[in-house]
């Protein structure tokens, strides 16, 4: 059984890294801040599927620190107080909290402390205004970072890399007439995207070679 396609394209470098050049090109701030592992604790605000997720763990193997990941939909201070309680080595650990808008005032005056004390490097991802969503004396301990939606040649490139390096599609033939739905049905975030794309070619997986149209993939987001 395989890892979604997705998953099994996530990047181990920040160099395989598609996108957000603003954020991470080669003299950015962010980009040093890594490569000297001063890493801050940070907020990076963006739509779906551009990356935050990546990016942190992209950080934690860059610095070689513990890597703890939490979701505030179903998390919250008792597994909070379970990650700070864990060993962590010569650096703080990096928590990663996905959604961290959903969590409440108490569970961010939890985190507040955490990371005055610099017992953990904070990296919180979320889809909405940290100024509106998380509490100022949090946030004013954070980097807020801004990740773009990802431009149009970025998810054609993705597309590219997915077919020739991914371990699955590599063995097939696989060739574009368009992408214009794939690009349209994805909305702009990468994990939609490839998911579509193996959707796709899985529904066409016995065709030599695959070509994939704009009606191919109207049709497999339709059943799907």
């Amino acid at each position: 059984m395989h890892a979604p396609l997705p998953e099994r394209m996530r990047p181990h470098t920040l160099n395989d890294f598609i996108g957000q050049h603003k954020l991470l090109g080669t003299n950015s701030a962010l980009r040093r801040a890594i490569q000297n592992n001063l890493v801050p604790s940070m907020i990076l605000w963006g739509p779906p599927g551009v990356g935050k997720t990546t990016l942190a763990l992209l950080i934690a193997e860059a610095t070689k620190r513990t890597f703890f990941s939490l979701s505030a939909i179903n998390s919250g201070v008792k597994e909070l107080r379970e990650v700070l309680a864990r060993p962590s080595g010569l650096f703080s650990p990096i928590v990663f909290i996905d959604e961290i808008h959903r969590y409440n005032k108490s569970q961010q005056d939890a985190l507040l402390g955490a990371v005055e004390k610099g017992q953990i490097t904070l990296i919180g991802a979320t889809t909405e205004n940290p100024s509106f969503e998380i509490n100022s004396a949090l946030l004013s301990r954070c980097q807020v970072y801004i990740l773009e939606t990802l431009k149009k040649e970025e998810l054609i490139a993705m597309l590219h890399q997915s077919v020739q390096k991914d371990e699955v599609l590599k063995t097939k033939t696989i060739q574009f007439e368009s992408y214009d739905a794939l690009l349209r049905l994805s909305g702009g975030d990468g994990r939609k995207l490839l998911n579509l794309l193996e959707l796709v070619v899985n529904a066409h997986f016995d065709a030599h070679p695959i070509v994939i149209t704009d009606e191919m993939v109207t049709e497999v987001a339709q059943q799907n």
